[in-house]
């Protein structure tokens, strides 16, 4: 009886080394683009519509797969429609913005990495 939680945590170690060394395998962390930073910043306040929303990206993105858009907080796109991979930059993913009111807006954004692993995410930022 005691032979069947032996094996289960022999089976757990294994698996707890084998995701360990692909953890710390080459390139393990380059599989997916992340944000690095963006403008407006995240969650940050700012006066006046800026001209666009940028995120860059610790990694190239794919131009054809990466998408952003900006809404209001009736969830209304209030971009320009335009979003598109900077093409001297690949790393940056922007959108265009009219004049938009005071109030919170959220950005939302999905990405694909040139290894074709996809990531996404979204943030709030502010006008005054």
């Amino acid at each position: 009886m005691d032979a069947l939680p032996r094996r289960a945590r022999s089976h757990a170690a294994a698996l707890a080394v084998a995701l360990l060394v692909a953890a710390l395998a080459p390139g393990a962390g380059k599989a997916h683009a992340f944000p690095d930073h963006s403008e407006p910043r995240v969650g940050h306040t700012v006066d006046g519509t800026p001209p666009q929303v940028r995120i860059w990206f610790d990694g190239e993105i794919e131009p054809l797969f990466s998408t952003m858009r900006v809404e209001n907080a009736q969830k209304a796109q209030v971009d320009r429609r335009d979003a598109r991979v900077d093409p001297a930059d690949t790393t940056v993913l922007e959108v265009s913005l009219p004049s938009l009111p005071a109030g919170p807006y959220m950005v939302f954004w999905s990405v694909v990495a040139r290894d074709g692993h996809r990531t996404e995410g979204s943030f709030p930022f502010e006008i005054r």
